[in-house]
């Protein structure tokens, strides 16, 4: 069945352009004005934005081992919600990928169940115990990176054998950057809401320090390096003094980190925490000031599922994580659009073309290019009600806010996964 989208901005080597896209099967067959097909399904774009399917480097879909918090299913159709096409699950999952028999585990449950594209990470160390290096080169082939996401790397010397042996695959390292000798029991920022609550914090430095180290590593191995999850000005300014240096190393924001900092707390609220916390307003400044500069290349969810239970202890008590899949994109473009950080078409180049160049993939619209697409309707706004999510996850800092950019349809693989 063919699929032919009339009359929206599509978005064409790089701006927006009023055209039509015709689907073929699995590709895109013609993009032009005025396309005609009379076997196809016709879906009027007029006033809507079409664009490359999103890619989300980092997720975490619970799924082998935590089914109760989100499943391969949920989560996919959760970011097929969000404009996503392409997703990234993290190996904090039982049992962990950390060898390719528990590798094929979670891609068998993903063959069977995603309904886009899900491309594991598997674990740089067996258990993400940080003791002893995953069974490296037997996943290469069937794993998108590296990651001991949730837990990062505490030693150096593990650190640098695996970049060794990861770049001897072709591969890349996308870090958690914590020092946990530096956490002092912290629940939230190491910052004014802390003090002012009498709460213990997370300190600034437990994010830099690890990264400063790695990124020497990097030089030190040629090893492809991702930050994860950025939120310290520190970091960001790490990062771009090491790309100043050729450093291979590059990194990513979410969406909670550039639209939120920890004088947003409103509540004794587990929707507020997660890891890295929100921090300070001046470190949310550098995160929009480091996506101009392109010091950070890309943004992603870590959209990070738990039970309502875990999340019902208050900020000292309850899990860390947040969702994000399905108001990434109006939360990125209510905040970085409509206020001026970024153009539209810069906000694109960060949550779909360059995820996807990291990642060694295409995104972009042409006649032979993957049919992988989005359409959003700008002008749409809605208030962020966590109750008819897709996702099993419901806790969220962005509960009650209205926010622009509603999602109308996502097609991957030629295929209509969400359809608003």
């Amino acid at each position: 069945m063919a699929l032919l989208l009339k009359n929206g901005r599509v978005f064409v080597s790089g701006h927006f352009e009023t055209c039509d896209v015709l689907v073929e099967g699995e590709t895109i067959a013609a993009v032009g004005a005025d396309l005609a097909c009379g076997e196809a399904e016709v879906v009027d774009c007029a006033g809507k934005i079409v664009v490359p399917g999103l890619t989300d480097m980092h997720v975490h879909l619970r799924e082998p081992g935590f089914e109760y918090k989100e499943t391969i299913k949920t989560g996919s159709m959760a970011a097929a919600r969000g404009g996503f096409t392409t997703v990234c699950p993290m190996p904090n999952l039982n049992p962990v990928p950390d060898s390719l028999e528990h590798l094929r585990r979670e891609l068998d449950i993903i063959n069977k169940d995603a309904v886009i594209h899900v491309l594991p990470f598997a674990a740089i160390t067996v258990g993400e115990k940080g003791q002893k290096l995953s069974d490296i080169e037997d996943m290469a082939p069937y794993c998108i990176g590296f990651s001991d996401d949730g837990k990062g790397v505490q030693k150096g010397e593990m650190m640098e054998e695996a970049m060794r042996r990861v770049r001897a695959c072709g591969s890349f390292i996308s870090a958690h950057c914590e020092d946990e000798s530096l956490l002092e029991g912290g629940a939230i920022h190491k910052g004014e809401y802390a003090r002012l609550h009498g709460m213990k914090g997370i300190s600034s430095e437990s994010e830099t320090a690890p990264i400063v180290r790695d990124i020497q590593l990097a030089v030190r191995t040629g090893c492809r390096y991702h930050v994860d999850h950025i939120s310290a000005k520190e970091s960001i300014e790490a990062v771009r003094q090491g790309k100043a240096m050729g450093a291979p190393v590059t990194c990513e924001a979410t969406p909670h980190h550039i639209a939120l900092c920890d004088m947003d707390i409103t509540e004794d609220s587990g929707r507020f925490k997660m890891n890295p916390p929100l921090r300070d307003a001046s470190d949310r400044e550098a995160i929009r000031k480091g996506l101009q500069d392109g010091t950070i290349d890309v943004i992603a969810t870590d959209h990070a599922p738990h039970s309502a239970e875990e999340k019902a202890r208050g900020l000292e008590k309850s899990a860390f994580g947040t969702v994000g899949s399905e108001t990434a994109f109006s939360v990125c473009y209510t905040t970085l659009v409509l206020g001026h950080v970024l153009t539209l078409e810069q906000l694109i180049e960060k949550m779909a073309v360059n995820p996807a160049r990291l990642l060694g993939r295409r995104a972009v619209i042409a006649p032979g290019e993957a049919a992988d697409l989005a359409v959003f309707d700008l002008e749409r706004e809605y208030v962020v009600d966590p109750a008819d999510f897709l996702s099993m996850g419901r806790s969220t800092p962005f509960e009650g806010r209205t926010l622009h950019g509603v999602t109308e349809l996502t097609v991957c693989g030629g295929r209509v996964v969400y359809q608003r």
